[in-house]
């Protein structure tokens, strides 16, 4: 019976028990430089520009229309500063097809809105309107930070940083003590605390003198000063507040990374690494960074505008190829977090379906909500490629799920990549507090994530 058990049955194991010393050890060496990135990436613009710039590092030139695209040749197109295509060619024409990894560089946040400054009651304030899906709460009595950037009316741009430099002030939503919260706490948790209330106090001193508003004076004074700017030019900005945590190891054992940002840019930067340490493919990689996911998709820089259709185009013009017969060929990693298990919250989860810390890279097969509501659902067949690939590459991978099954789920850009015919399938690393201010993700995992979209570009 034991041997037919191990021959029938699929038992799951411990990442840590299929890896050696030296895999460990390239384990921790990737896990180290995805620190460093993550920490320097806060927003969608800071992503693209540090993915670029590692792009550029290692040989990658900006695509222009026309340019000589022979096999091995590296270029990238930059979408309005805040979504990012890499490509390096393949041997093959395209014709037989691209393999893709695609992942989202935007994440959770708080939007400043397009007049936030104001003042109440001797204390300064930026208001705000949340962006992606958050718990409202989980935003009070943090330190925040202020990134983003201010479109001047001369069509010059400035770019905003407060908080990220050490010695730096930082920003903070304050909360009801509990001496007072009885009332507080006796609502529901969506309606205790509001989208109106996640107010950024950004100051207290008033400008010397007399008159109104004097704190607000004082903090455009200084807003002037700092960046030349007016509370006019709040008007064309896009500015936030993230969470202003730095990124660090997690447990004892140091075996976890915790730190904002991490749904998706955990993934971002394992298919930018991928692309990067890709060599001579037999098919063209292609490492794509988009934005907007977190709402939808919606808007010129996100997966539904047609920018990846237009790099598609002039690559394929290159070598006399319609795009549509490259699409059909084409592979898609819709590169993005699963659910991890968690122990503390048993209710939520189905445990055999779901994602465990340790266990290797999630392929989930569908996503969607309740009966597989705007899902991609992979074919058999894609999934059991993957299969091949990843035990041939020595990749530990786990399949995931998000969640019990009428408990909500989520989406990913997967969908439109299967619009234009794509044979598109969702992998991802696996986090825990997914959509808090400060993720965690294991080490083993972020690795294997990285190596299996890098055993797919060389398969």
């Amino acid at each position: 019976m034991d041997e037919l058990r191990s021959k029938l049955f699929y038992e799951p194991k411990n990442g840590y028990d299929r890896i050696d010393t030296q895999e460990r050890l390239a384990l921790e060496d990737y896990c180290r430089d995805y620190m460093a990135f993550l920490n320097d990436s806060r927003t969608e613009r800071e992503t693209v520009r540090n993915a670029i710039a590692a792009a550029e590092e290692r040989g990658f030139r900006a695509y222009e229309p026309g340019m000589a695209l022979t096999p091995g040749a590296k270029v990238y197109r930059v979408n309005r500063d805040k979504s990012l295509l890499l490509a390096v060619l393949g041997k093959k024409p395209l014709s037989e097809g691209v393999v893709i990894a695609g992942a989202h560089a935007d994440c959770p946040r708080l939007d400043l809105k397009q007049l936030p400054l104001h003042e109440s009651d001797g204390l300064g304030y930026f208001r705000t309107h949340y962006y992606g899906g958050i718990k409202k709460y989980q935003w009070l009595t943090i330190p925040l930070e202020l990134h983003g950037t201010v479109a001047l009316r001369d069509g010059s741009t400035v770019d905003v940083c407060v908080g990220r430099e050490p010695g730096e002030p930082k920003f903070v939503i304050t909360d009801l003590l509990p001496h007072l919260g009885a009332e507080q706490m006796k609502k529901p948790v969506s309606e205790a605390f509001t989208g109106e209330g996640l107010q950024l106090l950004i100051g207290s001193a008033p400008y010397a003198g007399e008159g109104k508003e004097r704190v607000k004076l004082a903090l455009l004074s200084i807003l002037n000063d700092l960046y030349g700017i007016t509370e006019e030019d709040f008007l064309s900005a896009e500015l936030a507040a993230v969470p202003g945590f730095e990124v660090c190891e997690l447990g004892l054992d140091r075996s976890m990374i915790g730190g904002y940002g991490q749904d998706d840019r955990v993934c971002a930067y394992a298919s930018l690494r991928a692309l990067l340490d890709v060599e001579a493919p037999e098919r063209t990689c292609l490492c794509l960074l988009a934005d907007k996911e977190e709402t939808g998709s919606e808007g010129v820089t996100s997966m539904q505008s047609e920018f990846f259709d237009f790099f598609m185009e002039d690559l394929c013009a290159a070598q006399s190829v319609e795009p549509r017969r490259c699409f059909e060929k084409s592979l898609c990693l819709s590169a993005d977090v699963s659910v991890a298990y968690d122990p503390l919250y048993p209710e939520a989860f189905e445990k055999r379906s779901t994602a465990q810390l340790n266990h290797g890279v999630g392929v989930l097969k569908y996503t969607g909500s309740r009966g597989k509501s705007a899902t991609n659902d992979a074919s058999a067949e894609l999934v059991a490629e993957l299969r091949r690939i990843f035990d041939a590459k020595g990749v530990v991978w786990q399949m995931a799920e998000l969640g019990k099954v009428d408990r909500g789920g989520g989406g990913t850009i997967a969908k439109f990549m299967a619009r234009r015919n794509i044979d598109t399938v969702d992998l991802g690393t696996p986090i825990l507090s997914m959509h808090a201010p400060f993720e965690t993700v294991s080490k083993l995992d972020s690795y294997m994530t990285y190596k299996a979209v890098l055993s797919v570009f060389q398969d």
